[in-house]
């Protein structure tokens, strides 16, 4: 077998590079979304966001790394249930800010017609259903005011532009701790985009 030459090896990268980039980027399931560096965006910058296809090459998504320090027991105060909750409510995204969804890890619908954003991982849209998670599993969900919203082929567009790290689903990450969260996750997306 005769050694290959810089030019073949540098091929091989590419096409390496390109696949594993056409992988990471099957908008065709549920993804994480990190905000890379150079997006400096008031809303989306240094932003991490679950997002699932909802048809049609369209996408909805949440933002789970903004709290807001407006507290449900400032929006509902006369709610006995909202007043336990310590946490404070997170932007989910621009549409929408005036509605309240309740992001929640869970092995099963946690009721109505919530939407399934990756496995383990559901929001809960309804208001009834937001209600039942407020008083009975506050503690296995966040709150979130508005979503993200993208139109056919917008989603992929601004992947292809490279404004994100496109990272494999995992419903434990949407409840972290936001504090610290955006900057681990930016540099392991870097060491691994490097060792390819």
């Amino acid at each position: 077998m005769k050694p290959r030459s810089l030019a073949q090896c540098l091929l091989l990268a590419v096409l390496a590079i390109s696949a594993v980039a056409a992988q990471a980027a099957d908008l065709s399931k549920s993804v994480i979304l990190v905000a890379k560096p150079e997006l400096t965006d008031a809303l989306y910058g240094s932003a991490i966001l679950v997002v699932t296809p909802i048809g049609g090459d369209q996408h909805a998504g949440f933002i789970v790394n903004r709290p807001t320090g407006v507290k449900l027991s400032q929006l509902f105060p006369e709610d006995g249930p909202s007043q336990k909750v310590v946490d404070p409510v997170y932007l989910g995204g621009p549409f929408n800010p005036q509605v309240i969804f309740a992001l929640v890890e869970s092995n099963r619908n946690p009721g109505g017609q919530s939407l399934e954003l990756m496995p383990g991982l559901y929001a809960a849209v309804e208001a009834d259903t937001v209600d039942n998670i407020i008083r009975t599993a506050p503690e296995h969900a966040r709150f979130v005011a508005g979503l993200v919203l993208w139109q056919p082929g917008e989603l992929r567009t601004e992947i292809e532009r490279g404004v994100w790290y496109v990272l494999a689903p995992d419903a434990h990450l949407a409840l972290q701790p936001s504090q610290g969260l955006w900057e681990e996750l930016v540099r392991t997306s870097k060491l691994r985009a490097n060792a390819i």
